[in-house]
């Protein structure tokens, strides 16, 4: 107990593995895995929070299959961050008028630069910190992943009180996210190939500029990294945020995935049980038109090779992999 007159200790600081870049990335497969872990907790797109509570996104239920005002989880934290006598409703307005308006992809480089420069973004700031640590309390968590992909929230994250951020790259060949967007799913809808790489562009771009601020605290991967060794690619991702490897869930290409409480993502999120991770990212070598193709390999230019996408293949998983602890006919086969 402190003695009269000092002040209570603060806080540890929350770990946050901001898993950025753009959508269809891999990023919400990979935080599913991670929540499996003890002491960490997947989120999923945090920034939606709000917006999705009050009934005004594209989805508005929970990973654990609730809606996310009716969830034990989710209730909790959006009634501490709601004013007293302020509608949710309200408040959601509030919020998504904050975050269009300071940490949109746009903002990404006016965050870096002035920070918290205005009143906008000092009170989204002020929310985010509040949010983070009831989740950190709420789950007792030490490590929350946040798959945003936003990398104007991204920008923001250094500056939160009581926050320690960690970056990740995550990118993915632009034809294969391409390919991903050709049809809609629940409740994603479908895009161009010309509309999701001028998107994979500009996030990206933006992402470029987060970790070249924070060369210490980031890591570039790939996405089909994780799909050639999924094992390697989590223990890199907990080395980094000072985690364990050693409670690594992945055993093989199978991983025993449990309910969890994303506040959206990739529809995969509400699969549960042993789920074998493919083995290949290349369906969109038959599925992708040709004239789709060509635009997507145009309109991504140099970087299309600066991240690997050449000619040089990704290399296959190690013969040393541990085997699966389940058979992959009892498994959900992840897409």
């Amino acid at each position: 107990m402190p003695a009269r007159g000092d002040d209570p200790p603060e806080p540890p600081a929350v770990t946050v593995l901001c898993i950025t870049g753009w959508c269809r990335n891999g990023s919400t497969i990979i935080g599913n895995i991670l929540n499996e872990i003890p002491g960490v907790f997947h989120v999923g797109e945090l920034h939606f929070l709000w917006k999705n509570a009050a009934g005004k996104g594209a989805n508005s239920l929970c990973g654990c299959g609730k809606v996310l005002t009716q969830c034990p989880f989710w209730a909790e934290i959006v009634a501490l961050s709601t004013p007293t006598g302020v509608s949710l409703d309200d408040f959601a307005a509030e919020v998504i008028r904050r975050q269009r308006a300071c940490v949109r992809t746009r903002h990404t480089w006016r965050v870096l630069r002035r920070g918290l420069d205005r009143a906008d973004i000092r009170a989204h700031a002020a929310l985010m910190s509040q949010t983070y640590r009831a989740i950190a309390d709420r789950s007792g968590a030490t490590v929350i992943v946040d798959t945003s992909k936003i990398p104007g929230e991204a920008a923001l994250l250094p500056h939160l009180d009581g926050v320690r951020p960690y970056f990740v790259h995550l990118v993915r060949d632009p034809r294969a996210v391409a390919d991903s967007w050709r049809e809609p799913k629940d409740y994603v809808y479908a895009m161009s190939a010309t509309k999701s790489t001028l998107y994979w562009q500009g996030f990206n771009l933006a992402t470029e500029a987060i970790t070249r601020r924070y060369p210490n605290r980031s890591a570039f991967m790939r996405h089909e990294e994780f799909i050639a060794d999924p094992a390697g690619t989590i223990d890199r991702l907990l080395s980094l945020c000072g985690t364990d490897p050693a409670a690594n869930p992945v055993h093989g290409r199978i991983v025993e995935l449990h309910a969890n409480h994303t506040v959206t993502g990739n529809p995969d999120r509400f699969r549960a049980g042993p789920t074998e991770l493919r083995e290949a990212d290349d369906r969109w070598k038959t599925g992708l038109s040709g004239s789709a193709r060509l635009a997507a390999s145009m309109l991504a230019g140099p970087r299309l090779r600066r991240y690997g996408y050449g000619a040089a293949a990704v290399p296959r998983p190690s013969a040393q992999a541990e085997p699966p602890t389940a058979k992959p006919r009892q498994a959900t086969k992840h897409r």
